[in-house]
């Protein structure tokens, strides 16, 4: 099992991290919601809980509790610029279904 930042994500995070002055790296989780059924959820971490399962992308620490990684396995994200607009993009082999603004999705 893996959850990965592409090189370009975790340069953004550690950025991120950096000016905040503290923190063990993001968490990324799904919810149930969004017009797909369940969204992402992404924030900074700076402790882990029992039961997260912590990856290492580019030397930043991704957390995801049990729960959500059967639905992120493998899922890569990375940071994008599209004309104006900038963000995180989702890569997820396990989604059969997202919404137009790729903030949900379903499996």
């Amino acid at each position: 099992m893996s959850v990965t930042l592409t090189e370009r994500a975790a340069r953004h995070v550690a950025g991120f991290i950096g000016k905040r002055g503290k923190g063990l790296g993001i968490r990324l989780g799904v919810k149930t919601s969004g017009c797909s059924g369940m969204a992402y959820k992404l924030e900074f971490v700076d402790e882990t809980i029992d039961g997260d399962t912590i990856f290492d992308s580019h030397g930043v620490k991704v957390v995801v509790d049990q729960k959500s990684l059967i639905y992120l396995d493998g899922t890569v994200l990375d940071y994008v610029r599209e004309g104006l607009n900038e963000g995180f993009r989702f890569d997820n082999p396990n989604a059969k279904n997202q919404c137009g603004c790729g903030e949900s999705f379903n499996v």
